[in-house]
């Protein structure tokens, strides 16, 4: 989207500066990546940074309301409550396509919005890789409202570790060595010295847990949650020794209750030409005639899971948790992104941490495809597709 810097990016690429890219991604990390990484960055100008700066902060501002924070408690769950919510969530993540408006300008669009963590140390790696391996720009850059590599994982450090001892803070996941996103967690382990620990490992003694490390018990203070809900609940034979709804002496970031609190489940209040028009489907008297004009997605899934694109009344009506399920107002992702070959598509996910009693905006990453969806299976045997990184236009 600045013709100059990627018509310069594309003549300068080389499949050997690839290949040592992700090389050094994977041996830096200690960690053999196994989603795709894209071939390329994305460079975004200044005037469209304004722009979803301004998007940005009209979410922000619904999202952070005490109308929405009250509101917001109906997302919950039944028997889903975790005790001691703060009132905010440590972490939140917007997720933006990238698209045109009918006077053909660039736009944002929301499409997804979590309460949660993504990969937070992992993107700051793959900046890096970029510059490294390739000729990036130092008047554009992909953190925000941050000057240096150090204040940022500090700021890391702060939301997750506090005062406490690495040690005696966890990152929580399901058998973490089996996720694609463990790179993540061991470029956190390396960048605060915060570990990876399966929940089916952690121990309970009255409000207090713990883990076992070499025979000694550790007690936990202080847990970065990466659990993923809806993979929680597939997963019968974790035999756990407690639960998220139990009154523990602990402090979760992000909270858990924030996983439901911000998410698809906003969507269908947040009224602005940066939001596609939303419904439950429970709201829904009578189906759209233009169906084709809309997509189906479940409340509480993540990477694509359980969406239906081509959506039809039969697929409606065979939903039976309508309360736990949206539609959305299709909208077209603009391939923006000149490749070898074909253009690609681009989704923009921004990340947030709590500072000074509200969001902070602190970094980015991005997904490029050349398919009908995001996803993997409609990008195989594609290239310059995967996961990448805005550099924004420093304003």
């Amino acid at each position: 989207m600045v013709p100059e810097l990627r018509k310069k990016f594309n003549s300068e690429f080389t499949e050997e500066k690839y290949r040592a890219f992700l090389n050094d991604i994977n041996e830096s990390s200690g960690v053999i990546v196994e989603f795709r990484i894209a071939e390329t960055p994305i460079f975004i100008a200044r005037d469209f940074k304004e722009v979803i700066l301004n998007a940005v902060n009209e979410i922000i501002s619904y999202l952070t309301s005490e109308y929405y924070k009250k509101l917001s408690l109906k997302a919950i769950p039944p028997g889903f409550e975790t005790p001691c919510d703060p009132g905010y969530t440590d972490m939140m993540a917007l997720d933006f396509a990238i698209c045109r408006d009918d006077d053909g300008n660039f736009i944002p669009q929301l499409i997804e919005l979590q309460g949660f963590s993504s990969l937070y140390f992992y993107e700051l790696l793959q900046n890096r890789m970029y510059r490294k391996h390739f000729n990036i720009d130092e008047r554009y850059g992909g953190l925000f409202n941050i000057h240096t590599p150090e204040e940022y994982t500090e700021l890391l450090r702060q939301v997750i570790v506090d005062d406490e001892n690495p040690e005696n803070v966890i990152l929580l996941e399901v058998e973490p060595e089996k996720q694609k996103t463990r790179v993540d967690f061991e470029c956190c382990r390396k960048a605060i010295g915060v570990k990876p620990v399966c929940i089916s490992k952690v121990k309970k003694s009255g409000r207090n847990l713990y883990y076992e490390q070499d025979g000694k018990k550790i007690d936990i203070r202080r847990i970065y949650n990466r659990v993923i809900f809806d993979e929680l609940l597939k997963r019968k034979d974790l035999n756990l020794d407690f639960s998220f709804t139990d009154d523990l002496d602990v402090k979760w970031v992000p909270h858990p209750n924030w996983f439901f609190r911000i998410s698809k489940f906003s969507l269908p209040f947040i009224k602005s030409k940066y939001v596609p028009e939303t419904f439950f489907l429970s709201d829904i008297k009578e189906y759209p005639h233009d169906l084709d004009n809309y997509v189906l997605k479940p409340l509480y899934s993540f990477a694509g899971s359980g969406v239906i694109y081509d959506v039809t009344r039969e697929d409606l009506d065979r939903v039976t948790d309508r309360n736990n399920y949206i539609l959305q107002k299709k909208i077209k992702y603009e391939p923006v992104i000149e490749t070898l070959d074909e253009p690609a598509k681009a989704e923009l996910r921004l990340l947030f941490i709590h500072k000074n009693r509200e969001p902070y905006l602190v970094n980015n990453l991005v997904r490029l495809s050349k398919g009908k969806m995001m996803g993997v299976d409609f990008n195989k045997d594609k290239t310059w597709v995967g996961s990448s990184l805005a550099y924004f236009e420093h304003l």
